[in-house]
């Protein structure tokens, strides 16, 4: 009988238990391609940073676990990797990760007429965020419903 939970669901069902034995953290899965050239990206976090060898592990190790699982009834490319520094937030604890950092935050409905904003991440609750707002100007304190952030990010300085 054939599963008819979308494959995302299924593949990450299979590769979260993977993880967490190697230490590491699931950030997202994407599925791009059709076919035979179809490609599943797995992106991968641990505290202090994920390395090549990290990477390297984890796709060993996941490799075998999604022949079982067999989300394609085809041949596919699995990529494992990190998914950058200044990747947009997707969960709550993307947020709770980037209390105290700065992070720039585009709105689906402007605040004080700016769509995007950018301050110290001070809080993140389960359904808001407090956000030190430094730019524009005048700085203060905010509220934002996670429901009206289109994309949140962390600013990274090279």
């Amino acid at each position: 009988m054939k599963d008819s939970r979308p494959v995302i669901d299924r593949i990450t069902e299979a590769i979260l238990p993977i993880l967490w034995t190697l230490g590491l953290e699931l950030v997202d899965v994407a599925c791009a391609g059709q076919g035979p050239r179809s490609v599943v990206r797995v992106f991968i976090h641990k505290d202090g940073g994920v390395t090549l060898a990290d990477c390297e592990r984890a796709h060993m190790a996941l490799g075998p676990a999604l022949d079982v699982a067999d989300p394609f009834p085809h041949s596919y490319t699995l990529e494992v990797s990190s998914p950058g520094l200044d990747r947009p937030f997707k969960r709550l604890q993307d947020y709770r990760r980037a209390v105290g950092k700065r992070v720039s935050v585009k709105l689906k409905e402007p605040l004080d007429g700016h769509w995007r904003v950018f301050g110290i991440l001070e809080e993140a609750a389960e359904h808001t965020v407090i956000l030190a707002v430094t730019e524009p100007p005048p700085p203060r304190s905010v509220s934002l419903e996670l429901e009206l952030i289109a994309e949140a990010r962390l600013v990274v300085k090279l």
